[in-house]
């Protein structure tokens, strides 16, 4: 697996809005993503750090079902 790069909550819910995600709302620091697919809904939530762990990122591009290499893509 590629070694992922850090990046903030900002960059990182700006490239899910570019795989079809949608910001939802905030609570916080933390903001809600949706995209709706033919699967399903699928939903994350984006702590607004201005790094996020590579636990965190991994985390999150699990939830929300996005592969490595898509997410490396679109950097």
């Amino acid at each position: 697996m590629p070694k992922l790069p850090i990046v903030s909550g900002k960059e990182l819910i700006n490239i899910l809005e570019k795989l079809g995600f949608i910001s939802i709302r905030q609570k916080g620091s933390h903001v809600i993503l949706k995209k709706v697919s033919e699967s399903g809904e699928v939903g994350c939530t984006v702590p607004l750090h201005k790094e996020l762990a590579i636990g965190t990122l991994k985390g999150i591009l699990k939830q929300s079902r996005v592969s490595v290499d898509e997410f490396l893509k679109e950097i």
